[in-house]
Protein backbone atom coordinates (compact mmCIF):
# COMPACT_ATOMS: atom_id res chain seq x y z
CA UNK A 1 0.00 0.00 0.00
CA UNK A 2 1.38 3.27 -1.27
CA UNK A 3 1.19 6.56 1.27
CA UNK A 4 0.10 8.24 -2.10
CA UNK A 5 -2.75 6.02 -3.33
CA UNK A 6 -6.29 5.77 -1.20
CA UNK A 7 -8.40 2.88 -1.72
CA UNK A 8 -11.88 4.91 -0.97
CA UNK A 9 -13.03 7.82 -2.50
CA UNK A 10 -16.03 10.29 -2.90
CA UNK A 11 -17.83 10.62 -6.02
CA UNK A 12 -20.38 13.11 -6.70
CA UNK A 13 -23.64 12.23 -9.53
CA UNK A 14 -25.13 15.56 -10.48
CA UNK A 15 -28.47 15.61 -11.96
CA UNK A 16 -28.09 19.09 -13.77
CA UNK A 17 -24.34 18.80 -14.56
CA UNK A 18 -23.64 21.73 -17.27
CA UNK A 19 -20.44 23.56 -18.14
CA UNK A 20 -19.88 26.37 -15.18
CA UNK A 21 -20.25 29.94 -16.91
CA UNK A 22 -18.88 31.41 -14.22
CA UNK A 23 -15.84 29.17 -14.18
CA UNK A 24 -15.05 29.49 -17.96
CA UNK A 25 -13.52 33.02 -18.20
CA UNK A 26 -9.83 31.67 -16.52
CA UNK A 27 -10.52 27.57 -17.71
CA UNK A 28 -9.08 27.19 -21.05
CA UNK A 29 -9.98 23.62 -20.85
CA UNK A 30 -13.50 23.99 -20.62
CA UNK A 31 -16.01 23.77 -23.58
CA UNK A 32 -18.12 26.99 -23.89
CA UNK A 33 -19.99 26.06 -27.33
CA UNK A 34 -21.08 23.11 -26.15
CA UNK A 35 -24.65 22.56 -28.75
CA UNK A 36 -26.02 19.36 -27.47
CA UNK A 37 -29.51 20.56 -25.18
CA UNK A 38 -28.85 20.71 -21.34
CA UNK A 39 -30.96 18.06 -20.57
CA UNK A 40 -29.31 15.37 -22.63
CA UNK A 41 -26.02 16.55 -20.86
CA UNK A 42 -27.05 16.23 -17.73
CA UNK A 43 -28.31 12.97 -18.43
CA UNK A 44 -25.30 11.65 -20.11
CA UNK A 45 -23.16 13.05 -17.04
CA UNK A 46 -25.68 11.17 -14.20
CA UNK A 47 -24.53 8.23 -16.53
CA UNK A 48 -20.95 8.30 -16.60
CA UNK A 49 -20.93 9.10 -13.26
CA UNK A 50 -22.92 5.95 -12.35
CA UNK A 51 -20.62 3.93 -14.77
CA UNK A 52 -17.20 5.51 -13.23
CA UNK A 53 -18.13 4.14 -9.96
CA UNK A 54 -19.52 0.77 -10.91
CA UNK A 55 -15.52 0.55 -12.40
CA UNK A 56 -13.92 1.38 -9.39
CA UNK A 57 -15.83 -0.78 -7.21
CA UNK A 58 -15.41 -3.75 -9.23
CA UNK A 59 -11.78 -2.24 -8.96
CA UNK A 60 -12.05 -2.63 -5.85
CA UNK A 61 -11.88 0.53 -4.81
CA UNK A 62 -14.76 1.74 -1.79
CA UNK A 63 -16.56 4.65 -3.17
CA UNK A 64 -19.14 6.41 -1.70
CA UNK A 65 -21.61 8.09 -4.16
CA UNK A 66 -23.65 10.87 -3.11
CA UNK A 67 -26.37 12.39 -5.37
CA UNK A 68 -26.99 16.24 -6.03
CA UNK A 69 -30.37 16.95 -7.50
CA UNK A 70 -29.94 21.02 -7.38
CA UNK A 71 -30.09 22.85 -10.29
CA UNK A 72 -27.54 25.72 -8.84
CA UNK A 73 -23.82 23.25 -8.82
CA UNK A 74 -23.18 22.93 -12.19
CA UNK A 75 -19.83 22.09 -10.82
CA UNK A 76 -20.72 19.70 -8.05
CA UNK A 77 -19.47 16.80 -9.60
CA UNK A 78 -15.93 17.53 -9.17
CA UNK A 79 -15.74 17.26 -4.95
CA UNK A 80 -11.72 17.16 -4.31
CA UNK A 81 -12.10 21.28 -4.94
CA UNK A 82 -13.73 21.63 -1.60
CA UNK A 83 -12.20 18.35 0.64
CA UNK A 84 -9.43 16.41 0.89
CA UNK A 85 -8.23 13.92 3.95
CA UNK A 86 -5.33 13.49 5.50
CA UNK A 87 -3.82 10.11 7.23
CA UNK A 88 -4.06 10.58 11.30
CA UNK A 89 -7.74 11.22 10.67
CA UNK A 90 -7.57 15.26 9.49
CA UNK A 91 -9.78 16.76 6.99
CA UNK A 92 -9.66 20.12 5.25
CA UNK A 93 -13.01 21.78 3.78
CA UNK A 94 -11.51 25.22 1.46
CA UNK A 95 -12.49 28.39 -0.31
CA UNK A 96 -13.86 28.21 -3.34
CA UNK A 97 -13.46 31.10 -6.40
CA UNK A 98 -16.89 30.95 -8.32
CA UNK A 99 -19.97 31.63 -5.95
CA UNK A 100 -21.66 29.28 -7.11
CA UNK A 101 -19.42 26.35 -6.24
CA UNK A 102 -19.82 27.27 -2.62
CA UNK A 103 -22.72 25.70 -2.01
CA UNK A 104 -21.08 22.35 -3.10
CA UNK A 105 -19.75 21.49 0.33
CA UNK A 106 -21.78 19.35 1.82
CA UNK A 107 -22.17 18.31 5.85
CA UNK A 108 -24.02 14.72 4.74
CA UNK A 109 -20.23 14.20 3.50
CA UNK A 110 -18.71 15.17 6.60
CA UNK A 111 -21.14 13.28 8.33
CA UNK A 112 -20.18 10.20 6.65
CA UNK A 113 -16.78 10.32 6.95
CA UNK A 114 -16.81 11.03 10.92
CA UNK A 115 -19.48 7.79 10.87
CA UNK A 116 -16.80 5.45 8.45
CA UNK A 117 -13.64 6.53 9.13
CA UNK A 118 -11.54 8.29 12.18
CA UNK A 119 -11.71 11.94 12.11
CA UNK A 120 -9.95 13.77 14.49
CA UNK A 121 -10.89 17.58 12.75
CA UNK A 122 -12.02 19.40 10.46
CA UNK A 123 -10.23 22.66 9.20
CA UNK A 124 -12.69 25.01 7.31
CA UNK A 125 -10.61 27.41 5.17
CA UNK A 126 -14.06 28.34 3.68
CA UNK A 127 -14.33 31.81 5.60
CA UNK A 128 -11.49 32.77 3.72
CA UNK A 129 -13.81 33.88 1.00
CA UNK A 130 -14.87 36.79 2.55
CA UNK A 131 -11.49 37.82 1.85
CA UNK A 132 -11.65 36.99 -1.53
CA UNK A 133 -9.15 34.49 -0.97
CA UNK A 134 -9.37 31.11 -2.34
CA UNK A 135 -7.63 27.69 -2.59
CA UNK A 136 -9.57 24.89 -4.48
CA UNK A 137 -8.40 22.25 -2.69
CA UNK A 138 -6.37 19.52 -4.37
CA UNK A 139 -7.62 20.84 -7.79
CA UNK A 140 -5.13 23.75 -6.60
CA UNK A 141 -2.85 22.20 -4.94
CA UNK A 142 -1.23 18.49 -6.02
CA UNK A 143 0.14 17.05 -2.78
CA UNK A 144 3.26 14.71 -2.62
CA UNK A 145 2.43 12.62 0.42
CA UNK A 146 5.83 11.10 0.20
CA UNK A 147 8.41 14.01 -0.17
CA UNK A 148 5.36 16.45 1.80
CA UNK A 149 5.39 18.67 -0.99
CA UNK A 150 2.81 20.91 -1.67
CA UNK A 151 2.83 22.06 -5.61
CA UNK A 152 0.90 24.79 -6.42
CA UNK A 153 0.63 26.77 -10.00
CA UNK A 154 -0.15 30.02 -9.35
CA UNK A 155 -3.87 31.32 -10.25
CA UNK A 156 -6.77 33.15 -9.43
CA UNK A 157 -8.16 29.52 -7.26
CA UNK A 158 -4.44 29.32 -5.34
CA UNK A 159 -4.02 32.06 -3.08
CA UNK A 160 -0.08 31.80 -1.34
CA UNK A 161 -1.99 32.82 2.20
CA UNK A 162 -4.58 30.36 2.18
CA UNK A 163 -1.61 27.78 0.66
CA UNK A 164 0.69 28.82 3.71
CA UNK A 165 -2.25 27.46 6.15
CA UNK A 166 -2.74 24.48 4.59
CA UNK A 167 0.89 24.12 4.36
CA UNK A 168 1.65 24.67 8.56
CA UNK A 169 -1.79 23.01 9.42
CA UNK A 170 -1.08 19.66 7.79
CA UNK A 171 2.96 19.77 7.50
CA UNK A 172 3.43 20.26 4.17
CA UNK A 173 6.23 22.27 1.89
CA UNK A 174 4.68 24.48 -0.27
CA UNK A 175 6.33 24.76 -3.88
CA UNK A 176 4.49 27.61 -5.94
CA UNK A 177 5.36 28.16 -9.77
CA UNK A 178 3.84 29.59 -12.59
CA UNK A 179 2.63 27.85 -15.04
CA UNK A 180 0.88 29.47 -18.39
CA UNK A 181 -0.29 27.87 -21.64
CA UNK A 182 1.33 28.59 -25.02
CA UNK A 183 -0.79 31.81 -25.32
CA UNK A 184 0.31 32.82 -21.88
CA UNK A 185 -3.01 32.02 -19.89
CA UNK A 186 -2.30 30.99 -16.50
CA UNK A 187 -2.88 26.49 -15.84
CA UNK A 188 -6.67 27.25 -13.65
CA UNK A 189 -5.91 24.33 -11.67
CA UNK A 190 -2.37 22.32 -10.86
CA UNK A 191 -4.18 18.82 -11.10
CA UNK A 192 -4.78 19.80 -15.04
CA UNK A 193 -0.72 19.34 -15.41
CA UNK A 194 0.12 17.35 -12.81
CA UNK A 195 -0.16 14.11 -11.09
CA UNK A 196 1.86 12.42 -8.43
CA UNK A 197 2.15 8.61 -8.35
CA UNK A 198 4.37 6.61 -5.96
CA UNK A 199 6.82 5.63 -8.96
CA UNK A 200 6.26 8.41 -11.40
CA UNK A 201 4.59 11.52 -11.82
CA UNK A 202 2.80 13.36 -15.14
CA UNK A 203 3.60 16.36 -15.73
CA UNK A 204 3.66 19.75 -18.47
CA UNK A 205 7.12 20.69 -17.68
CA UNK A 206 7.41 23.23 -20.38
CA UNK A 207 3.99 24.95 -19.06
CA UNK A 208 6.53 26.55 -15.66
CA UNK A 209 7.60 29.46 -16.84
CA UNK A 210 11.08 29.78 -14.65
CA UNK A 211 13.59 27.29 -15.83
CA UNK A 212 15.06 27.87 -12.68
CA UNK A 213 11.77 26.61 -10.97
CA UNK A 214 11.47 24.08 -13.46
CA UNK A 215 14.30 22.42 -12.58
CA UNK A 216 13.38 22.66 -8.96
CA UNK A 217 9.89 20.85 -9.62
CA UNK A 218 11.80 18.13 -11.24
CA UNK A 219 14.63 17.55 -8.54
CA UNK A 220 11.86 17.47 -5.81
CA UNK A 221 9.82 15.19 -7.70
CA UNK A 222 12.39 12.30 -8.60
CA UNK A 223 14.28 12.67 -5.08
CA UNK A 224 12.88 9.53 -4.44
CA UNK A 225 13.44 7.81 -7.58
CA UNK A 226 10.35 8.51 -9.28
CA UNK A 227 10.09 8.45 -13.15
CA UNK A 228 9.28 11.87 -14.34
CA UNK A 229 6.36 11.00 -17.41
CA UNK A 230 6.94 14.84 -19.47
CA UNK A 231 3.27 15.73 -20.98
CA UNK A 232 3.21 18.23 -24.32
CA UNK A 233 0.58 20.70 -24.37
CA UNK A 234 -1.73 18.34 -26.55
CA UNK A 235 -1.99 15.83 -23.66
CA UNK A 236 -2.39 17.80 -21.12
CA UNK A 237 -5.55 19.27 -22.96
CA UNK A 238 -6.65 15.51 -23.18
CA UNK A 239 -6.27 15.74 -19.40
CA UNK A 240 -3.43 12.97 -19.22
CA UNK A 241 -2.27 15.04 -16.04
CA UNK A 242 -5.58 14.31 -14.62
CA UNK A 243 -5.23 11.07 -12.87
CA UNK A 244 -4.97 9.68 -10.00
CA UNK A 245 -3.28 6.88 -8.51
CA UNK A 246 -5.85 4.61 -6.11
CA UNK A 247 -4.89 1.29 -4.11
CA UNK A 248 -7.54 -1.17 -4.47
CA UNK A 249 -7.23 -4.62 -1.67
CA UNK A 250 -9.64 -6.63 -3.35
CA UNK A 251 -9.36 -5.68 -6.53
CA UNK A 252 -5.92 -5.83 -9.17
CA UNK A 253 -3.36 -8.03 -7.16
CA UNK A 254 -0.39 -6.96 -10.24
CA UNK A 255 1.52 -4.06 -8.63
CA UNK A 256 0.24 -4.07 -5.09
CA UNK A 257 -3.42 -3.51 -6.14
CA UNK A 258 -2.34 -0.25 -7.28
CA UNK A 259 -4.41 0.72 -10.39
CA UNK A 260 -4.06 4.53 -12.22
CA UNK A 261 -7.87 6.04 -13.09
CA UNK A 262 -7.75 8.22 -16.09
CA UNK A 263 -10.02 9.20 -18.59
CA UNK A 264 -10.22 7.48 -22.07
CA UNK A 265 -9.36 10.79 -23.80
CA UNK A 266 -6.91 10.96 -21.54
CA UNK A 267 -5.47 7.35 -21.93
CA UNK A 268 -5.46 7.31 -25.47
CA UNK A 269 -3.38 10.65 -25.86
CA UNK A 270 -0.33 9.22 -24.24
CA UNK A 271 2.28 7.66 -25.85
CA UNK A 272 3.83 3.75 -26.15
CA UNK A 273 6.80 4.81 -23.94
CA UNK A 274 4.83 6.56 -21.36
CA UNK A 275 2.11 3.85 -20.84
CA UNK A 276 4.80 1.82 -20.45
CA UNK A 277 6.25 3.43 -17.60
CA UNK A 278 2.85 3.32 -15.98
CA UNK A 279 2.01 -0.18 -16.55
CA UNK A 280 5.23 -1.29 -15.06
CA UNK A 281 3.55 0.50 -11.45
CA UNK A 282 0.08 0.35 -12.21
CA UNK A 283 -2.86 -0.73 -13.35
CA UNK A 284 -4.82 1.32 -15.89
CA UNK A 285 -8.49 2.16 -15.49
CA UNK A 286 -9.66 4.31 -18.51
CA UNK A 287 -13.17 6.05 -17.83
CA UNK A 288 -15.00 7.03 -20.53
CA UNK A 289 -16.11 10.59 -19.06
CA UNK A 290 -16.52 12.86 -22.58
CA UNK A 291 -19.69 15.47 -21.35
CA UNK A 292 -18.10 15.69 -17.87
CA UNK A 293 -15.27 16.60 -19.43
CA UNK A 294 -16.99 19.46 -21.33
CA UNK A 295 -16.52 21.40 -18.02
CA UNK A 296 -12.68 20.99 -17.90
CA UNK A 297 -12.22 19.07 -15.71
CA UNK A 298 -11.51 14.80 -15.98
CA UNK A 299 -11.17 11.99 -13.57
CA UNK A 300 -8.87 13.21 -10.99
CA UNK A 301 -11.28 16.59 -10.62
CA UNK A 302 -14.05 13.78 -9.93
CA UNK A 303 -12.81 11.92 -7.41
CA UNK A 304 -11.96 12.86 -3.22
CA UNK A 305 -9.69 10.60 -2.16
CA UNK A 306 -9.97 9.16 1.47
CA UNK A 307 -6.70 9.05 3.55
CA UNK A 308 -8.65 7.88 6.56
CA UNK A 309 -8.51 5.09 8.52
CA UNK A 310 -12.22 3.16 8.40
CA UNK A 311 -13.69 2.60 11.55
CA UNK A 312 -13.64 -1.49 12.49
CA UNK A 313 -16.80 -2.90 11.61
CA UNK A 314 -19.29 -3.94 14.86
CA UNK A 315 -20.69 -7.69 14.73
CA UNK A 316 -23.89 -7.35 17.01
CA UNK A 317 -23.63 -10.92 19.18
Amino acid sequence: MSIQAPSAVVLVRPLHFRPNPLTANDNVFQATGASTESSRIATAAYEEVTRAAAALHAAGIRVHLFDDESHDRPDSVFPNNWLSTHPGGHVALYPMYATNRRGERRSDVIEMLKNEYRVQDVIDYSGLELDDVFLEGTGAIVLDNVSRIAYVARSNRADPIALERFCTNFGYEPMVFDAVDPSGVPIYHTNVMMGVATDFALVGLNLIQSPARRAQVMDRLTAHGRILIDLDFEQVCNFAGNAIELHAPSGFQEHGGRILALSRRAANSLRPDQLAIIERSCTLLPLDIPTIELAGGSVRCMIAGIHLDPRPVVIAA
